[in-house]
């Protein structure tokens, strides 16, 4: 008897094959479902007698080695390029979908039949989309360029002192480095405080922090406060598709300068890190569940934003770090009021906390040093604030 091996290994590849296909598959439907909803969210951007005009489209993903995403006027259709469908967050996947929506209402909305592809009736649907223009062909998505450092100019030139005092945060003199600390979040406060007094022209753009989810817990909430409070960004929760759950959910989105979002996207992720690793050995010492990690969070985050309280009003360790005073940013004013025309406050009551464990988390967060990268130890090989031509 002869024994026939290759029949079950080819049987074995096309089911292995045919469970890879099927993954995709449900993980394609999951983006075309969110590619529609995001669609439908932004039709209500545009005025109800442009709105009737737009037919909903076809959505489709395809690989596409030059280009992030196509609006096909014959075929009534949107197509994004797999590779950001994949390999990007929500946020640039949103900004492609956009920009090719705005070649739709440009068509279909706006008749621009014998006008290039980016002419001025794009450019009025951009401007009424909220999309950017640019965000097509060999364009780099905010988020890549946000990690891969920035070009500055001889204005920018207090980042360098930033980026060194920085450095000197990850000094195991634990008073030498709060001090450094300190002293950058001083440079930051007036280096914005001088640029929006004189009344320099800045670009400002916006990005998610975290991901979208269906429910966000508490401390989601102080810590976007703290963002506002000393970072020069300004939060705003907006709806987003959830693809995990397949509905649309809700996510932080901050707005500033590129320099001021990316350093907020930098101290957002480094205060979340921290909190993970206070919270494994607090939770094991102490044994409790999920929702007092909302307390131990919350007074982390508290307990920081009282160090940089105690820096505006009074001296560290001999160090003057003494905070400017906040002033309005009229620009980023009208950028808010631009890219959120329809806005309303909500409060929450939460559930009661312990007040133990906020204590003790107030105090681990007095005790956090914000440095000015996190290693690739520590798994955020892609989070430096670091700059180009940064010379000593």
């Amino acid at each position: 008897m002869t024994a026939n091996f290759r029949q079950p290994s080819n049987t074995a590849d096309r089911s292995a094959a045919g469970r890879r296909s099927s993954v995709q598959s449900s993980f394609d439907r999951r983006i075309l479902r969110g590619l529609l909803a995001e669609w439908e969210n932004a039709l209500w951007l545009l005025p109800e007698s442009l709105r009737q005009s737009i037919k909903r489209p076809l959505f489709a993903i395809r690989d596409m080695s030059t280009r992030l995403g196509c609006w096909s006027r014959e075929k009534g259709e949107i197509t994004l390029s797999r590779a950001i469908i994949s390999s990007h967050p929500w946020d640039d996947v949103k900004e492609v979908l956009l920009h090719e929506m705005a070649h739709q209402v440009a068509h279909e909305g706006l008749q621009a039949t014998s006008e290039p592809d980016h002419g001025d009736r794009f450019r009025q649907a951009c401007r009424l989309l909220r999309a950017n223009p640019a965000a097509s062909g060999t364009y780099r998505p905010l988020h890549v360029r946000l990690h891969q450092g920035e070009e500055l100019n001889d204005r920018d030139r207090i980042v360098v002192r930033i980026h060194k005092l920085m450095a000197l945060a990850e000094s195991s003199n634990p008073n030498e480095a709060q001090a450094a600390m300190l002293k950058a979040h001083e440079l930051i406060s007036r280096h914005n405080v001088d640029l929006i007094t004189q009344g320099t022209d800045q670009d400002y753009h916006s990005i998610f922090l975290g991901k979208p989810r269906l429910r966000h817990f508490r401390e989601a909430y102080h810590l976007v406060h703290l963002l506002q409070d000393y970072y020069f960004v300004h939060g705003m929760w907006i709806q987003a598709w959830v693809l995990e759950k397949g509905k649309m959910g809700r996510v932080l989105e901050i707005s500033g300068t590129q320099k001021n979002v990316r350093i907020a996207d930098y101290i957002y992720a480094a205060i979340c890190r921290y909190i993970d690793n206070a919270w494994v050995n607090y939770r094991r010492e102490k044994g409790l569940n999920r929702y007092r990690k909302t307390d131990f969070a919350v007074g982390i985050i508290e307990g920081f934003k009282a160090t940089l309280q105690q820096a505006s009003a009074t001296d560290f360790q001999g160090v003057d770090t003494h905070l400017p005073t906040r002033i309005e940013d009229h620009a980023l004013s009208r950028y808010l009021a631009h890219r959120y025309p329809h806005v309303r406050s909500f409060s929450r009551k939460g559930p009661g906390h312990d007040a133990r464990v906020l204590a003790d988390g107030t105090k681990r967060g007095r005790q956090l040093i914000i440095a000015k990268g996190i290693t690739r130890r520590d798994g955020f090989k892609d989070k430096f604030l670091d700059y180009k031509n940064i010379t000593d």
